[in-house]
């Protein structure tokens, strides 16, 4: 059976006036002073992805120069395919605004652990389960393009936890109760019509051997 794996990788964390509102799929940039600080981990994660590898951002600059920073930091650079429905969640009218002025607009009582209810479609954006439903045909069609193939994806929290519900069947509400930490690794494998989760949010102090797979 070819067994098709998928490396999914948070970008690195945003600068900080991005990090006071709700920037959904707005383009920031990345923080410069955590580029600087978060060098072992780039480290860390040119020596533990796969070679050789497919590599997919999201049309978000944040993905591709996450990307970069693991070339840098010794992956060997590789072409990048850009996979517009791997972007973030669309927030629609709510981005931009503060996350204090978020509680007035909402309609139901707020996730436990996010904060806005899966169920939450903004005016002119998405609700959670509407990335999960752009998501999981990405992720099969990948599959079923490349099988027995390695694949790297930078993306987003949003479309990280869209990917493990579609895996696991969840509704938006469960695919929440993921934290998916920026720079970790999730990964999960198409085994013919199934799908497997090896590992979520993989950091270099959880491994005693942060060799390629």
């Amino acid at each position: 059976m070819d067994i098709t794996r998928f490396f999914l990788i948070r970008h690195a964390l945003v600068e900080p006036s991005a990090r006071a509102m709700l920037y959904g799929n707005m383009d920031v940039a990345l923080c410069d002073a955590a580029l600087r600080e978060e060098a072992a981990l780039y480290r860390w994660l040119a020596l533990r992805l796969p070679r050789p590898a497919r590599w997919v951002v999201t049309p978000l600059s944040r993905t591709r120069a996450t990307a970069a920073a693991i070339f840098a930091a010794g992956y060997p650079e590789q072409p990048l395919v850009v996979e517009p429905d791997m972007a973030e969640q669309s927030l629609g009218e709510w981005q931009g605004i503060t996350h204090e002025a978020l509680t007035e607009r909402l309609r139901h009582p707020p996730h436990p652990f996010w904060p806005h209810a899966a169920a939450e479609r903004p005016p002119g954006g998405e609700s959670v389960d509407d990335v999960r439903e752009r998501v999981g045909p990405v992720l099969e069609g990948l599959a079923q393009s490349l099988p027995g193939q390695d694949i790297v994806m930078v993306a987003h929290g949003g479309t990280i936890r869209a990917a493990l519900s579609h895996a696991l069947k969840l509704d938006g509400h469960q695919a929440l109760t993921f934290s998916v930490k920026n720079l970790s690794l999730t990964r999960i494998e198409k085994h013919g019509p199934d799908w497997r989760v090896v590992s979520v949010n993989e950091e270099p102090w959880l491994l005693e051997n942060p060799t390629p797979p």
